[in-house]
């Protein structure tokens, strides 16, 4: 596998009628796991004329970005990969970032797309010019590219979230968010705070413990946590999967369906979820012995209602003597640390914000108008909506991967990714194959298809009454598929021209 990183230079484009702007078949925004997906499937569907915008110098999107001590995939590294585009050296069942980032750098080798990246491309906004039936990107960079088609692949988890807690901005120490790791901080000898218990907090206090002299971790809700059953990849299973990767896609269905299963543990309230709590409680029970601390890591709401947790070091982690749980809520932060709710002032050296990301459910990255001048951010205010969570009625030509409702609550993410990607280059070759020059969905098809995802949404354990990320704050869930994987994909490969308003190009 190549672990050669992939950069370009910014070029500074001023559009003049001399420099007019550059024509594509087709941008793609964001070079993670979507967009170069996205790119590798439209080229091996004879759609040529495709070029990846990224903001940033590197590809990887979210495996570029976490790169804080322990992180790591909760998704079998098998399972958490491309079908097309399987490997067999995955050196563990759970694989870490940093190797998760070198699969993406050798995708980009293996299907040749570095001279379709142009990075440090910041896209402020996408304008759709009804004149041409074109999508018009300007960057923050000065660049402007047309397009017929736009697949906006910025992902979720792309912009990092401070919470809102009075006194941040005068804390006198080191700050730092889990999605923007600072290496170069020596964290030896210093006292850390941790604000947050969630899927990246797991996994980076059990590291910060063995070097920092004192963690305190900050807890607003205990969370429903799994041992992770990580091991090291023996050799054999390498050498099979090279000499016979039938062996390999065996393996990875096995796994896809051990997920599946998980859906009637964690989307709905079911037997298996009263068993898969009992697990997870038996669990907390072996590792934390102290009642006290086990009752202020007992969860209060559903299994499912919010992430599940994969680790088996966090809870030993915490009973380190060098390490102290607080449940009381913060106030504000001081000049020297944290003042929690009871008054007392923990001060520390460093404040490491494990917190999370700005997720889209009501509001876009950068500015996109469609039809008329309507503005999709507006449009999404109270919740974002799509069909099949990858079109969005009023913005012809415009697909989203990971959009609205389509994240997965027990299966790994690329499954819904690969479908999604598999259903829009069906969209754009059958446009190019028909010559429509404008493709949107039509509103009442939209409307019908988001009315029965909520409905169906309302009976899961997402809605079941906790305060989760996957809602806003109205408690309209944006986020998640309330169904199946297997369901999602057989959705996807149904795609129906009479769904959609078509124009052919004059």
């Amino acid at each position: 596998m190549s672990s050669a990183t992939t950069t370009a230079t910014a070029k500074k484009v001023k559009v003049t009628k001399a420099n007019p702007p550059e024509w594509h078949e087709v941008i793609i925004i964001g070079s993670g796991f979507g967009g170069l997906g996205a790119a590798i499937r439209l080229r091996q569907a004879g759609v040529k004329d495709v070029v990846i915008l990224e903001r940033y110098s590197d590809v990887g999107g979210t495996w570029r970005d976490n790169t804080y001590p322990g992180a790591a995939c909760d998704i079998p590294s098998h399972l958490y990969s491309y079908s097309f585009a399987q490997n067999p050296n995955w050196s563990r069942a759970y694989s870490s970032s940093g190797e998760i980032l070198g699969y993406v750098h050798d995708l980009v080798a293996r299907f040749s797309l570095a001279p379709t990246i142009r990075f440090q491309h910041t896209v402020t906004e996408a304008r759709f010019e009804e004149a041409t039936a074109s999508w018009r990107v300007i960057t923050a960079e000065g660049a402007e590219l047309r397009a017929r088609h736009v697949i906006m692949a910025s992902g979720g988890l792309a912009n990092p979230s401070l919470p809102k807690i009075n006194g941040i901005e005068q804390f006198a120490g080191k700050t730092i968010h889990s999605a923007r790791w600072d290496h170069d901080y020596d964290f030896s000898g210093k006292r850390v705070a941790v604000i947050g218990t969630g899927a990246s907090a797991v996994q980076l206090i059990p590291e910060l413990v063995k070097v920092a002299d004192k963690v305190t971790v900050f807890q607003r809700t205990a969370g429903w946590i799994l041992p992770r059953m990580d091991y090291q990849a023996p050799g054999w299973h390498k050498t099979l999967f090279k000499r016979l990767p039938r062996a390999q896609s065996l393996m990875r269905r096995a796994l896809f369906w051990g997920h599946e299963s998980m859906a009637f543990s964690f989307i709905w309230s079911t037997p298996m979820t009263r068993m898969v709590e009992r697990i997870s409680t038996a669990f907390l029970r072996h590792q934390v012995k102290d009642k006290w601390l086990r009752r202020q890591l007992t969860p209060d709401f559903t299994i499912g209602c919010k992430r599940v947790l994969m680790t088996s070091d966090y809870y030993p982690a915490l009973q380190q003597p060098n390490c102290k749980l607080i449940t009381w809520p913060i106030a504000t932060v001081s000049p020297k640390g944290i003042r929690t709710a009871e008054g007392i002032e923990h001060q520390v050296d460093c404040i490491v914000f494990a917190t999370g990301f700005d997720i889209c459910k009501a509001g876009t990255p950068f500015k996109v108008t469609g039809v008329g001048g309507r503005v999709l951010a507006e449009e999404w205010a109270q919740g974002a909506q799509a069909y099949k969570s990858v079109n969005v009625s009023g913005y012809p030509n415009l697909s989203i991967i990971l959009g609205p409702n389509s994240g997965p609550g027990h299966n790994s993410a690329l499954v819904y990714m690969e479908s999604q990607i598999g259903y829009i280059v069906n969209a754009i070759t059958t446009a190019q194959r028909k010559g429509w020059g404008v493709m949107d969905v039509r509103p009442e098809v939209q409307k019908a298809y988001n009315v029965s995802i909520q409905r169906r949404l309302a009976k899961t354990n997402w809605n079941s009454g906790c305060k989760s990320w996957y809602l806003t704050e109205a408690g309209f869930n944006a986020t998640m598929y309330p169904g199946f994987a297997t369901q999602y994909a057989r959705q996807m490969t149904d795609f129906q021209a009479k769904h959609y308003r078509t124009e052919v190009i004059r």
